[in-house]
């Protein structure tokens, strides 16, 4: 089963090289991919939440989820798993862009969906979805700039909304304590 995933994640990767990249397309994913660049653009936002009174909790949950996410990804599993770059392997590949440490997971959608998932629960609805649609599309970036596999991505994801999860019954406040004895 192992190898399937491996050489469907391949061939993904070259189906999007080949039918999905566009001239005109390119620098718009290039800027996209950027923001996600160490984790900016949500500790930006998470920085710009803490100091708006009305949202304090929001960026306490995404800066706690952006801890976790990093923790996870960054410091553990991607040193445990040590899963090379696809533009490494595959030789067809041509990145756009490249990076410096190991694939498997993405530490872009980690930090993606552990930044958007506290925004898009917590803060108004206009708000939250346009949170949750530009961690969708740094996540799917990764894929049109040649430099995680598609299963790098989904895991990535999936730890991101795993560490938001998290964060967000950590920082939940009062509502979730058990009722004073007295």
């Amino acid at each position: 089963m192992f190898p399937y995933i491996v050489e469907a994640d391949g061939r993904i990767l070259l189906f999007i090289q080949e039918f999905l990249r566009f001239e005109w397309l390119s620098p718009i994913v290039l800027f996209l991919t950027s923001l996600g660049n160490a984790g900016i653009v949500w500790i930006v936002l998470a920085a710009a939440l803490l100091v708006q009174k009305k949202y304090q909790r929001t960026g306490l949950a995404m800066a706690v989820s952006l801890l976790i996410g990093f923790l996870l990804t960054n410091l553990l599993l991607k040193n445990w798993v040590c899963r090379p770059r696809p533009y490494n392997v595959i030789p067809e590949l041509h990145a756009l862009v490249t990076a410096g440490d190991w694939s498997f997971p993405s530490g872009h959608s980690t930090c993606s969906m552990a930044g958007a998932v506290p925004m898009f629960c917590r803060l108004p609805r206009k708000a939250g979805a346009a949170a949750l649609v530009l961690g969708i599309l740094i996540c799917l970036s990764r894929l049109y700039v040649g430099v995680h596999y598609p299963t790098d991505v989904l895991c990535g994801a999936l730890i991101g909304i795993f560490a938001a999860v998290c964060a967000l019954r950590i920082t939940d406040g009062k509502k979730n304590l058990p009722a004073s004895p007295v």
